[in-house]
């Protein structure tokens, strides 16, 4: 029997994709629910998943734009039968325990069953610790593994080089000239991103203002209580949570920083779904975290945890990644001192973090040692003015530099008790 495996639909407004690539080669057989491919749109990646198994045959190349409900493989679930019986019969045979895992030697080489010396067999090969012991529970020798190798490709030699490990001194040493080039076609992703930053640069008029924040409080409150979070939400503490509710709080307090132009229209949410900036292979994605206002530290840090998980492994949905009114992005983790982020249409403002560093700063006339971080703020000055993008910048500051005023909705609790 044959069936059909259509490209899905990854959102309403997406009419065609492109296949990214294939996991299989044509005529490979598969199993039921098995990823066979990737599939690209304008706005995510998505598995394409193989609805039966059976041996697939390849109607589309990778690279090809197809619309969406387009017929890309087809499967002949009647090979599955042909699976089976390989399986029976290699259960059946009395020297594989079927119950461990095996390692297959591609070239049918013998397989000592004695115990191995790996300092002698090994010499200086690095072992990890699960291959090691797998090794064991199959009485197997680092000669039985290199000698059920069908080849060394160049990924394996290029590994080895650009690990620094090398028999011969020189090699590491010198390098040889090339004058080649690779090319590699753009993403769809990529290409939609590209237009949509040069859309941004044309049809904005983008400021940024800087600021910076002591990370002292911040820090402390990590070190004293990580341990106790952790057991009790099963999850670290991290700077993330801290920026994103303090920017919350702040949208709440500067409406127009959380705005965005439709038309001739100011919309001005009530709510604050941030989107966080995450880097992944297929290029920069912006998973939305909704209803922020109404979220805790550690509510936050798990949907962070869940949401970049999902953008890095190519699970996350279009829908996960649409409506957010504000953006943060951390360059800091890739240790940026100071960017001036681009803004995420449509939105009209975005925060960019970036690394922690110690620095002498004057503090009641002396100079003392503390961690600090400078803070970004893009914003479209067509519907945000100076006031309103410098008070909220220095909202985040004093919520990161004072915690607990998260909890007052970024208000000094002195101001509150005072009732002023």
């Amino acid at each position: 029997m044959q069936i059909e495996i259509k490209v899905p639909s990854p959102g309403e407004s997406i009419t065609e994709v492109e296949i990214a690539k294939w996991f299989i080669n044509d005529g490979d057989i598969v199993q039921k629910e098995q990823e066979i491919a990737e599939i690209e749109s304008d706005k995510a990646t998505l598995p394409l998943i193989a609805t039966d198994g059976g041996q697939v045959h390849i109607l589309k190349p990778a690279g090809t734009a197809v619309p969406v409900g387009e017929v890309v493989c087809t499967i002949d679930t009647s090979k599955k039968a042909d699976i089976r019986a390989k399986v029976d019969a290699k259960s059946k045979s009395p020297e594989i325990e079927v119950a461990k895992p095996m390692i297959a030697d591609t070239n049918k080489a013998q397989v000592s069953k004695k115990p191995v010396d790996e300092k002698k067999q090994g010499g200086e090969m690095k072992i990890t610790p699960v291959a090691q012991k797998i090794m064991d529970e199959n009485h197997l020798s680092v000669e039985d593994i290199i000698s059920g190798l069908k080849k060394l490709s160049s990924k394996e030699v290029l590994a080895v080089l650009n690990s620094g490990i090398s028999e011969t001194p020189a090699l590491s040493k010198t390098r040889e000239i090339s004058r080649s080039e690779d090319r590699t076609r753009m993403s769809v992703l990529r290409r939609k991103l590209s237009q949509r930053l040069v859309s941004v640069k044309n049809e904005t008029a983008m400021l940024t203002t800087f600021n910076e924040v002591d990370m002292s409080a911040v820090i402390e409150l990590r070190k004293k209580y990580q341990d106790e979070f952790v057991k009790r939400h099963a999850i670290k503490l991290g700077f993330m949570s801290f920026f994103t509710k303090a920017v919350s709080e702040a949208l709440l307090l500067f409406p127009m920083v959380n705005s965005r132009i439709e038309g001739e229209e100011i919309v001005s949410p009530s709510y604050t779904d941030i989107a966080i900036a995450v880097q992944t292979e297929k290029g920069l994605m912006v998973p939305v975290l909704r209803n922020v206002e109404t979220l805790s530290l550690a509510g936050i840090e798990m949907k962070i945890s869940e949401l970049a998980g999902k953008a890095r492994s190519n699970k996350i949905s279009i829908e996960e990644m649409s409506g957010g009114t504000f953006t943060i992005t951390n360059g800091g983790i890739y240790g940026s001192m100071m960017s001036t982020p681009i803004l995420n249409p449509p939105q009209s403002a975005i925060l960019g973090m970036h690394n922690i560093i110690e620095r002498p700063i004057a503090l009641n006339g002396q100079i003392i040692i503390k961690p600090m971080m400078y803070l970004a703020l893009s914003y479209d000055h067509r519907i945000i003015d100076g006031k309103d993008s410098v008070s909220f910048l220095l909202k985040v500051k004093e919520c990161i530099e004072n915690p607990v005023h998260i909890l007052f909705g970024g208000i000094d609790p002195r101001k509150i008790l005072l009732d002023l």
